[in-house]
């Protein structure tokens, strides 16, 4: 299965709180009214010229070892290569905001006006995480409508250039993928353009798969933990469930902390 996402742009405008932590701003600190502005101003800019698209690729644990292998520059432990294995479903994935927002950023830069760029640089990269999690949802619900996993299950990504999956793995995700569909290329230093994009696997199971510690000899070099708070957020979906399993499994990592 191999599909291009239509994703909207109230799909990909992000919350002020969102856009203003990654301009240094806390989240529970209450931000100055010059960064609200430049937040709703940046905002309207991006609703009027971000063009987000997505498209996803059901990809084999056997094809997927030679996609994950690339240069063969990995770490020797990483999370991808103990998670997939365990996964029910898995699919590379790629998404963007477009190049229209990209150039706007360079426009405001070149005409010096800092601020904005900056804060459009801010907002475009919050949208293209949320365009990630819209194709996250809609590979999730399609394998939810075929009965290939089940509501209990959780989904996460992971990309090149992050938990040891090393930035050349690119190469062969794209040569398997072929985003270009939606307008997306890859240079010889193995960015995307536009730049505001994302692209790496999609792994699917059951929540305790996902289940990681932070404790990979990389981990100490990462500067958002992201993964970490994932899985705080679907941990906290299954409190006052029924996953026996899981909870067993929160109140152990609950205990470990």
């Amino acid at each position: 299965m191999r599909r291009v996402v239509k994703i909207s742009i109230g799909e990909t405008v992000p919350a002020q709180a969102d856009a203003l932590f990654l301009q240094g701003i806390p989240r529970h600190r209450k931000p100055p009214q010059n960064a609200v502005s430049l937040f709703g101003e940046a905002a309207k800019i991006f609703r009027e010229c971000a063009q987000p698209a997505g498209i996803f690729a059901d990809i084999s644990k056997s094809e997927f070892v030679d996609v994950y292998r690339g240069e063969s520059l990995n770490e020797k432990r990483t999370p991808v290569a103990e998670i997939f294995r365990k996964a029910d479903g898995l699919a590379l994935f790629a998404v963007t905001v477009g190049q229209a927002v990209h150039d706007r950023i360079n426009e405001f830069f070149e005409g010096k006006e800092l601020a904005l760029g900056s804060m459009l640089d801010s907002v475009a990269s919050a949208g293209a995480e949320m365009a990630a999690d819209a194709v996250e949802k809609h590979y999730f619900a399609l394998l939810l409508k075929e009965h290939k996993v089940a509501e209990s299950a959780a989904v996460l990504r992971y990309s090149p250039g992050y938990c040891g999956w090393h930035v050349s793995g690119q190469k062969k995700l794209f040569e398997f993928l072929r985003p270009a569909e939606i307008g997306i290329t890859l240079l010889d230093s193995f960015l995307m353009t536009p730049l505001k994009s994302i692209s790496g696997v999609l792994l699917v199971g059951e929540k305790e798969i996902h289940i990681i510690e932070d404790n990979y000899p990389f981990c100490s070099q990462c500067e958002t933990h992201s993964c970490q708070h994932r899985i705080e957020t679907f941990l906290q979906e299954i409190k006052s469930g029924d996953d026996q399993k899981t909870r067993s499994l929160l109140e152990k990592k609950d205990i470990e902390e």
